[in-house]
Parts: C-alpha cells; sequence; structure tokens
C-alpha cells in the first residue's frame, strides 16, 4: 500500500482532485527510487521510534508535542541517539517530549517576521515549496490552515518530517516528496509560500510563474528570498559561489524582484521585511555541525561573504495572484 494513499483520500473531494491525475504515478516511482541509497536506514530510524502519544501539543508558538518527564531517561536517551542518525537538521526548532532538536536556522525567527503580514491562514489550503523539513508546515497548522502541503524532494527532509508526524500524526499535514517541476497548473491553493529556495533556481520568472499557477485567483503568495540593495535593473549574479553555494544563481534587488512578479502577472506585491541574517539565526549546533553562517562569512568583515559579496540580506514579499 502506498505510503501517500492518506493524502490522495484527502484531496479525492476538494479542490485538488486534479492532482491525482499525475501525482499518483509521480509518488510511485519516487517510491521505487528512494528504495536505493541512505533512505532505507533513515526509515528504520522512524520505525524504532517509541510509541508514545500526547495531546499536549503547541504549535501555535512553536513546534511542541508532549512534555519532558513523557519518556524515561533512558528511553529520552534513545530517542536522542535515533533523531541524531538523520542529521543534519537545518530547520527548526523541535520539542518532541522534552527532547530539544536545535537546529541550524532559527526558523521560527522567520515565521515571527512573515506571519503579522499575510492574510490569515484559518481554513485555508496552503502550499509550501521548498518546504524541508517541514518547520513551517506545523506552524502554518498552527494558525488554522484546514490543509497544508510541503512539497521538497530530497529524501532526508521527507524522513525528518515522518519522524516529528510520527509524533503529531495530524492528516491535515502532508509533505511530497517531489519538486515544483513535478507539479501541473493546480490553481487551487488559497496561500502558497516560498521560502529560501528562488536564488536556486536557474531561470527565477519561470518559477515565479510556476508558483502563480498553484494559486487560486486571488490567492496570496508569500515570497521570502535573498536580495540586494540595487535598482530596478540590479541582480546579482556569482560568478562561481555565493556564502560557499554553487547553486546560488539570481539575486535581485527588490525592486527588480517586483519587477519579476509583476511581469509574471502578480499584483498587489509589497516588500514587507528586510532582514540581515544574523549569526544567532543561523549557526552549527549539536544537530547541526558541518559549516554555517560564521563560515561563509569574510572573517575580518562580516558585512560580506568570504567571496566579497554582500553577506545575505533576505526580503519577506507578498503578492496576490
Amino acid at each position: 500500500m502506498s505510503r501517500f494513499n492518506s493524502f490522495y483520500a484527502r484531496i479525492a473531494q476538494s479542490s485538488l482532485s486534479h492532482w491525482l491525475d499525475t501525482l499518483p504515478a509521480q509518488l510511485t516511482a519516487w517510491q521505487k527510487e528512494a528504495l536505493h541509497g541512505d533512505f532505507k536506514q533513515w526509515q528504520k530510524v522512524i520505525d524504532h521510534l517509541p510509541l508514545v502519544s500526547s495531546d499536549d501539543i503547541d504549535l501555535k508558538h512553536q513546534v511542541r508535542i508532549g512534555q519532558a518527564g513523557t519518556l524515561s531517561p533512558g528511553a529520552l536517551e534513545r530517542l536522542q541517539v535515533l533523531l541524531g542518525q538523520l542529521k543534519p537538521w537545518r530547520k527548526g526548532p523541535f520539542q518532541l517530549h522534552g527532547l530539544h532538536i536545535d537546529t541550524e536556522w532559527r526558523s521560527d525567527w522567520k515565521w515571527d517576521r512573515v506571519l503579522p503580514h499575510i492574510e490569515p491562514l484559518a481554513h485555508r489550503t496552503v502550499l509550501d515549496v521548498g518546504c524541508g523539513s517541514g518547520y513551517h508546515l506545523w506552524r502554518m497548522r498552527g494558525e488554522g490552515a484546514e490543509l497544508v502541503v510541503g512539497i521538497d524532494p530530497s529524501q532526508l527532509f521527507y524522513c525528518q518530517f515522518e519522524a516529528i508526524k510520527h509524533f503529531n500524526p495530524d492528516p491535515h499535514v502532508h509533505l511530497l516528496p517531489i519538486g515544483i517541476d513535478d507539479m501541473p497548473e493546480l490553481k487551487a491553493f488559497d496561500t502558497v509560500f516560498s521560502m529560501g529556495v528562488l536564488y536556486h533556481r536557474r531561470s527565477p520568472i519561470d518559477f515565479l510563474s510556476q508558483l502563480k499557477a498553484q494559486l487560486r485567483p486571488g490567492g496570496q503568495l508569500v515570497l521570502e528570498t535573498l536580495v540586494v540593495e540595487g535598482d530596478v535593473h540590479t541582480a546579482l549574479v556569482p560568478t562561481d559561489r555565493y556564502a560557499k553555494m554553487r547553486n546560488v544563481w539570481f539575486i535581485p534587488s527588490c525592486d527588480a524582484l517586483t519587477l519579476w512578479l509583476q511581469r509574471v502577472g502578480f499584483k498587489d506585491i509589497q516588500v514587507v521585511d528586510l532582514n540581515v541574517t544574523s549569526l544567532e539565526e543561523q549557526r552549527k549546533t549539536a544537530w547541526m555541525d558541518n559549516e554555517s553562517l560564521i563560515d561563509f562569512l569574510d572573517p575580518n568583515d562580516h558585512s560580506k561573504t568570504i567571496e566579497g559579496y554582500p553577506a545575505p540580506l533576505r526580503a519577506v514579499v507578498i503578492a496576490t495572484a
């Protein structure tokens, strides 16, 4: 039986029902491919997680499931060892029955910057494109979204999400291991989020068009991305790497990004937040012990990346389809 059958049943009688024309075949192919590599080992981690449930869940102010003391000290230690096998944990943090997963990113800080500016999510159908391990999916559900769907092709992110969902099997929250290129034009979501993805796309205009194609008329786009200072004609194109990342293609100014959104048909475009990424928001932790922001910046001038480009500046933009 497909692990996604519950999702198929969930959307069969909804505005997303036409997605069933293509999605099952895509996910069947993904499941066959996932039998190779590390995925089987990560699935064993999930299979060995403790069978413990709790109604004490807070998704409104954080992602906390259960309270400390639910598990014995030995069981809590085993849980930490198991989830440690799913490192690196990049987006979070999570609290699971007293275990604190201190992720590389304080994604809760980003959520606090985004939330005041968006249309209320209560009763809405929401898509998060490039959702990572799904931290923000839970926060969207905490705001009352009726159905939250994340897409991200990473097998590790999918397994991390499944580990969290093991402790909170909410039928309203789903992560599908596909990318935006795999999606038809659904034109059905009330809100589409894309946070930290645009600069990884070789064709940002096409990507913005793909986001618009998922929104119903009048639906809201919430876009969070790297930007640079400059006028409507400014976009940084790194010669090789940006902050040690190879897959960074275009970093526009806010004015240029606004123009791009206008060109693909968005309206009511507003830049609602600008924030320089701090060393407190993105850093190494016991759950992500690879290089992090401090290693990506010029050690003598934190206003620049190690390559000499402007240090990460992030904008939140909202727009209407």
